[in-house]
């Protein structure tokens, strides 16, 4: 198990020293310097905690790529994952948001952190719109699927899957959901956040749609008896998925602490850790073992995006959303041990929910 995880714990430990360095020299005591040492513990083990359904989804999609790209998302993936997500991406909010160069956006981040997160947060209804949409599409996007087999909650998701051959159903079914959050917000709110909602609907279309044409390529390629090693469009969509999955997280970071370079510390550690379960439930082939896993993975998704969605009106703690998806992925292992104990591994019917 250790060498699924050797990198993230030396990864923790340079990120802890650059913390305690960090928190000497703005603070110039022992006890700032801990509490400060504190908090970026803290954020990373709420990042890792909340993220087990992301590390499950990356595994359904890495699954099916060789180890070359496995490797990519590992190494290549956490430097998006860190620098793009954890610091850029606050940056850029607020640099729009004040109509700032990079320059004065980082000065305001280290000395006007209070401006800081009033910027960031200002902007949770755009990002609500975006993340959420992306998610719930990734999540209705798995249960609109003619071809699926293994059934959980048996009733609901093949009722859901009978939809399947109505074309773009899942388009429709969030399409009225952004509408009819819209209603509730403020005009100036309601446009800001239908517009976040499309980008993040076309954006989901988009990388769908890379991912189809690299596919086909590589069939092509197939088909003239070229060898092949996909991998692309599943690295692209991951990363994509992985940014949808950290908004919340950023934003709520600042509940903890409102000092970028100490959210961008602990939730690194965190981002860095979920890659590892994701390569460490790929390679054990966990969800091979426990096939309702995965279900409850999509379910809490789509928890999670509904959740995104209504925190444009309504504020939900992260606490309970982290705490939704971790029954759901709870409940689904219990059912699939249920599962193994009564038929075994092998590939014998599985036992949904009635």
């Amino acid at each position: 198990m250790l060498r699924f995880y050797k990198f993230s714990f030396l990864f923790t430990l340079f990120c802890l020293g650059l913390a305690v360095w960090y928190g000497w020299a703005s603070t110039g005591s022992v006890g700032g310097t801990l509490s400060l040492l504190w908090i970026v513990v803290v954020l990373a083990v709420l990042e890792i905690s909340l993220s087990f359904d992301n590390a499950v989804v990356n595994a359904s999609v890495l699954k099916d790529m060789d180890d070359v790209w496995q490797r990519r998302f590992l190494t290549w993936g956490i430097a998006f994952a860190v620098f793009g997500m954890r610091i850029v991406f606050p940056l850029a909010i607020v640099a729009i948001a004040a109509g700032l160069g990079p320059i004065e956006t980082i000065n305001l981040s280290l000395n006007d952190p209070a401006e800081y997160e009033r910027l960031v947060s200002s902007a949770h209804v755009g990002i609500a719109g975006f993340g959420g949409a992306f998610l719930a599409m990734v999540g209705l996007k798995f249960f609109f699927d003619a071809d699926k087999e293994v059934h959980w909650i048996r009733k609901v998701e093949e009722f859901l899957a009978k939809f399947a051959a109505l074309p773009a159903a899942e388009i429709a079914l969030l399409l009225l959901a952004l509408w009819g959050i819209s209603t509730l917000l403020p005009d100036e709110e309601a446009l800001t956040f239908l517009i976040a909602g499309i980008l993040g609907l076309v954006t989901f279309i988009a990388v769908e749609g890379i991912n189809a044409l690299l596919e086909l390529h590589e069939e092509k390629q197939k088909l003239a008896g070229a060898a092949v090693r996909s991998g692309l469009g599943g690295f692209l969509y991951l990363n994509v998925l992985d940014a949808s999955f950290s908004f919340d997280g950023v934003i709520g970071a600042f509940a903890l602490s409102n000092n970028m370079v100490v959210i961008a510390l602990g939730l690194s550690i965190g981002a860095m850790f979920v890659r590892s379960m994701t390569i460490h439930l790929v390679k054990k082939g966990t969800l091979a073992q426990y096939q309702f896993l995965e279900n409850g993975a999509f379910w809490a998704i789509i928890v999670l995006g509904a959740i995104m969605l209504l925190s444009a009106k309504i504020h939900i703690p992260e606490t309970i959303t982290g705490l939704i998806g971790a029954i759901l992925i709870g409940l689904s292992l219990w059912w699939s041990v249920r599962h193994n104990r009564r038929h075994g591994v092998s590939s014998s019917p599985a036992v949904p929910i009635e």
